[in-house]
């Protein structure tokens, strides 16, 4: 039986973190909106939509808060999978925290709280499925986020990131168990400033409640790219349900426990299958 990721984003969208690289399924790791493995069938198109909020100090004395909404669309053949992300995206906060990394530089006490918004960074995925049965899939992808997010306004670093990574689940009865082993590549902000190459991962499991609906917990990590902000570790809990057999609606929320992570978020999509 052919089984898919689907993808949100993020892509669906459940953390700043997730979202940027899965998209998602950040999307990096795996957004939640992106663990489920669905029967789609060769030369099928998906189109996908939401949003994503979070919140955070981040280190800092006031919060910022990110509103991330992408559009996706994704080709899936056989064996590859094809995903595009064009995010809209909105920061209101103290300034120098990075979408996806956190602070870019030291905090201050002082600061003045602002709104930017624009389009965010394009992100693109290639997926090829190397194994797969009845009960296990593994999938190696890779990802290039283009630096198209305003730098000036604080939206994204202005440069080009690459990442490789392993996706794998396995399934029995109604449980899937899923996992994800990637590695970051980061291009130097415009500011100069070094970010490091990381590695991150995802580990999760979802439940079947009936034909239609799954509900599951994830939990993602991330080495900090960055020396003035420390190491992500988030949370997320989600459930999404068929309302057509074309389309399929997502919820999730998270919660941060590492000061490179937002403190809490939550989001919500809409795919459609075509």
């Amino acid at each position: 039986m052919k089984r898919r990721f689907i993808a949100l984003a993020m892509l669906a969208i459940s953390t700043p973190g997730l979202a940027q690289d899965q998209a998602p399924g950040g999307a990096e790791g795996r957004s939640t909106l992106s663990t489920e493995r669905f029967i789609l069938g060769p030369g099928r198109f998906s189109l996908a939509t939401g949003f994503d909020f979070s919140s955070g100090k981040y280190g800092t004395a006031d919060s910022t808060d990110i509103l991330y909404v992408p559009v996706t669309g994704k080709y899936q053949t056989d064996k590859a999978t094809i995903k595009v992300t064009v995010p809209y995206i909105r920061i209101t906060g103290p300034g120098g925290v990075a979408y996806g990394i956190g602070p870019l530089g030291e905090t201050t006490a002082t600061t003045i709280v602002t709104t930017d918004s624009g389009l965010g960074d394009v992100i693109t995925s290639a997926g090829y499925t190397v194994y797969e049965d009845d009960t296990l899939a593994l999938d190696l992808v890779g990802k290039i986020k283009f630096g198209t997010a305003d730098a000036n306004k604080g939206l994204g670093t202005g440069k080009t990131d690459y990442s490789a990574q392993i996706d794998g689940d396995y399934t029995r009865n109604t449980n899937t168990f899923f996992g994800t082993v990637g590695y970051k590549k980061y291009g130097a902000p415009v500011d100069g400033e070094t970010l490091r190459n990381v590695p991150y991962g995802t580990i999760g499991a979802s439940h079947r409640l009936g034909n239609r609906t799954r509900a599951g917990a994830m939990f993602y990590m991330k080495q900090s790219p960055s020396i003035f902000t420390g190491n992500q570790r988030e949370a997320t809990v989600y459930i999404w349900t068929k309302i057509l057999p074309s389309v399929k609606v997502e919820a999730n929320a998270s919660r941060g426990f590492a000061k490179g992570s937002p403190d809490f978020g939550f989001g919500a999509m809409i795919t459609h299958t075509f």
